[in-house]
């Protein structure tokens, strides 16, 4: 038994030392192949050329964005919507999506030119990309047609940005539209975010010019004539910086077997017709005021002896 273990202990040494010896081998070989890549200016050239070549890329595509930008401002500018008889506001929403999407459409390119420089195969890419795009559009058909109807929003020139409009039981000042939803500002502060799909009507105030109407009351026993000379003393000198044309006073809307109404309408700036009411109110009734008219005089006048 003695013996056994003398022999035993020396073979066991001996493949211990072997396997030492391999490993070493192994971890040499590694190192060396390492340093032989590491060390190989194949390889640098390589790298170097790949690198200039998206650096090429992404110089050229902010070149081509500037580019881009700069004729998309070009065509978005006020002479040039004069000259295509096209509204300001519509243009230059028109030229914020354009942005948008030659930015996307840009990004889009560069990461596709990118990817290949690594000699990744595209194809895959691309049909993967379209099979979930189809899976996406069929889970989210009301994102479609949320975005498809922002698209004819824009195209047709239902509203633009600043345009006071109405749509359902929503009205305000358009802030902003985009593919998938339209913010409208009410003029009390509240601000609706609706779904472009969701918008099937709308009266837009803003496009032509409006009409401002106010109905004139006097006591029937007055004498008609001469009411309506104050009346349209008061229109011939009237002055408002959203009047686009002289007031005009119309005559008798209703009688009563009090009271006679007389009509004056002015056209004004699109969406100023409240504004203009109110002063041309405030303008008549002054003008009553100083002629001593019983209904508009005297009753000022007791109202400031009671007090």
């Amino acid at each position: 038994m003695g013996l056994g273990k003398l022999v035993f202990m020396p073979l066991a040494e001996e493949g211990l030392d072997e396997a030492l010896e391999k490993n070493l081998n192994l971890w040499q070989q590694f190192v060396d192949d390492i340093w032989q890549s590491v060390s190989d200016t194949d390889m640098w050239l390589y790298v170097l050329k790949v690198a200039l070549r998206i650096l090429m890329i992404l110089l050229f595509s902010r070149v081509a964005k500037i580019i881009l930008y700069r004729v998309i401002d070009h065509l978005a500018n006020p002479k040039a919507s004069k000259r295509f008889k096209l509204r300001s506001r519509r243009v230059q929403t028109v030229g914020k999506l354009l942005k948008n999407a030659a930015s996307y459409v840009l990004n889009f390119i560069v990461i596709l030119l990118i990817l290949g420089e690594f000699h990744i195969d595209l194809a895959p890419l691309l049909a993967g990309a379209g099979v979930i795009g189809l899976a996406i559009g069929f889970g989210a058909q009301s994102l479609v047609k949320d975005v498809i109807t922002g698209f004819f929003i824009i195209l047709e020139d239902h509203f633009s940005v600043g345009d006071v409009i109405e749509t359902g039981k929503f009205r305000g000042t358009v802030e902003m539209i985009g593919l998938r939803a339209t913010r409208i500002k009410s003029w009390t502060g509240e601000v609706f975010i609706i779904p472009n799909g969701s918008i099937t009507d709308v009266t837009n105030f803003s496009v032509n010019n409006s009409l401002a109407v106010v109905d004139v009351s006097i006591a029937a026993t007055e004498q008609l004539d001469y009411a309506m000379e104050i009346v349209r003393g008061v229109l011939a000198k009237f002055e408002d910086p959203n009047l686009v044309a002289m007031p005009e006073l119309l005559g008798v809307q209703s009688m009563t077997g009090s009271d006679v109404v007389l009509r004056v309408t002015a056209v004004c700036r699109p969406n100023t017709q409240t504004a203009l009411t109110r002063h041309l109110n405030a303008e008549i009734k002054k003008a009553f005021e100083a002629a001593g008219d019983p209904r508009y005089y005297k009753a000022l006048e007791r109202a400031g002896g009671v007090s």
